[in-house]
């Protein structure tokens, strides 16, 4: 089970009375906030911090502890911040700073100097508030009582956030070719990528796959094809196409298992060994958890796979998804994104079809596919891109719609979405900030939890959305 360390702060002035009611107040708060994080992670307090000594030896303790994955501060009392220095110096783990009190109301006919000393986070929280913004440390700050439900709230979304980021600094991800020729945007640093969000970004020759792949039996792709006809509705009469198909989703994913990978990109132009380009094989490992970036889009493999490990447990749907094409019909623009094969199918809103038709693209034969119509509601659409000298992550808003009309001829999966404040201010920002066409849209998270995940990694974020205007653009990223 992942652990938030709740750390509390006071010191040794106060006498040994104090510090017991200290120790007992944030006991009592970790029991609470450990029911309300349930399924998330547990909440543990650490020694209340009196001494640099004692703040060293929790940070020390929450760095190197591989279920940690984040800590709560709080200062009970008064807490010099010059005790806090080292401590914190040695923290590698996202920070919630808890601005909150034991007690909600003040007892105003029995309020007297021991109350006011015990309870004193508005003086303590803010000489803590200065250190950690004097050494520059990303970090979130809460404020409120903490029972309350906006506040609980707002701790539970860290943790998600929390529990993401420690899952990014763990990924592998696997690059079966290089990057599609000729294209800018999907390229990038992968060593940065490691160095500032741990995914370990490695190429792996496609022909090992293939080697797995070969060996697949058939008991294995009749079980596969089982969990196939169980879940969709068969609208071919190719199978010995989606056979294939079965045989690649079971291939791939003993290969990544065996390695570790939790993400993985290819590209259509490196497809030696394979008769078709993997389709409802990526779909499926998608909607295992397993990141995705077409035309060796590294970035937006890993990405996807962190974002959708922040998603677990809120409803919605989050994965990867490209621009395509758009409806311009003057005040009810539309962009219809898709891509040639490989939709998550938690975009579903129908129950998903198998067909096997012509791709058009790629010069292999015909791949089978999942084809639905996407879900709608609110949502975000991310990305991630390398300017060079760091990462910019670009969010927008957006509306998931129900499509105006059947597309009878177009046999891929698609979600339809309209542009936050406006199509020309939407799409136009995204191209100012030089936002990729592949993307990670969610109708899980928000534009919330993308801003703390940047504030928490150090990473640039660009939004677009309602309150994104025509005067903005003129501000964007002028050199």
């Amino acid at each position: 089970m992942k652990k938030l360390y709740f750390v509390v702060g006071s010191q040794d002035l106060y006498g040994e009375e104090c510090l017991k009611q200290v120790a007992a107040d944030a006991r009592e708060m970790a029991e609470f906030l450990n029911e309300k994080l349930e399924g998330i992670a547990a909440v543990e307090v650490l020694p209340t911090v009196e001494t640099s000594e004692i703040c060293i030896e929790d940070m020390r303790k929450a760095s190197c502890d591989d279920d940690c994955i984040g800590v709560i501060t709080w200062m009970h009392t008064f807490s010099p911040a010059k005790m806090w220095i080292k401590g914190l110096q040695e923290l590698r783990k996202p920070m919630l700073h808890l601005h909150t009190q034991a007690n909600e109301k003040l007892p105003y006919d029995e309020i007297d100097m021991d109350f006011m000393n015990l309870n004193q986070a508005a003086h303590g929280d803010r000489e803590f508030g200065f250190i950690v913004a004097r050494m520059g440390i990303p970090h979130e700050v809460v404020a409120g009582y903490y029972k309350h439900d906006d506040v609980v709230a707002k701790i539970k979304k860290f943790a998600q956030v929390a529990k993401a980021i420690s899952y990014s600094k763990s990924l592998k991800v696997a690059s079966f070719g290089n990057n599609m020729r000729h294209v800018a945007v999907t390229d990038g640093d992968r060593v940065e990528s490691q160095i500032k969000y741990g995914w370990e970004c490695n190429y792996y020759a496609l022909g090992d796959v293939v080697d797995i792949i070969n060996e697949v039996t058939e008991e294995e792709i009749d079980a596969k094809m089982k969990e196939y006809t169980d879940k969709y509705t068969m609208k071919t009469d190719r199978i010995d196409a989606v056979r294939e198909q079965a045989k690649y989703e079971v291939g791939f994913e003993k290969f990544l298992k065996e390695n570790g990978i939790g993400a993985f990109a290819d590209t259509f132009q490196d497809l030696h060994g394979l008769k078709q380009l993997p389709g409802i094989a990526a779909q499926n490992l998608m909607d295992k958890g397993i990141g995705f970036g077409p035309e060796g889009d590294y970035k937006i493999a890993a990405f996807g796979a962190v974002l959708m490990e922040m998603a677990k447990g809120r409803e919605g749907a989050t994965g990867f998804i490209e621009d395509y094409t758009y409806d311009l019909t003057e005040g009810q623009e539309l962009e219809l994104a898709s891509h040639m094969l490989e939709v998550p199918v938690a975009f579903a809103a129908t129950k998903p079809e198998i067909d096997v038709i012509p791709l058009g693209i790629g010069g292999k034969e015909d791949p089978a596919r999942l084809i639905f119509d996407g879900v709608t509601g609110d949502g975000i659409q991310v990305t991630m891109v390398d300017m060079g000298d760091h990462f910019r992550i670009i969010c927008a808003d957006i509306e998931l719609v129900k499509q105006p009309k059947p597309m009878p001829k177009l046999p891929v999966a698609r979600i339809m979405y309209r542009h936050k404040p406006n199509f020309a201010i939407g799409t136009a920002a995204w191209c100012y900030a030089g936002g990729a066409h592949h993307s990670v849209v969610s109708t899980a998270l928000t534009r919330d939890d993308i801003a703390m995940f940047a504030r928490l990694t150090g990473t640039e974020l660009v939004t677009i959305g309602e309150d994104t205007t025509e005067a903005d653009l003129q501000k964007f990223f002028v050199k």
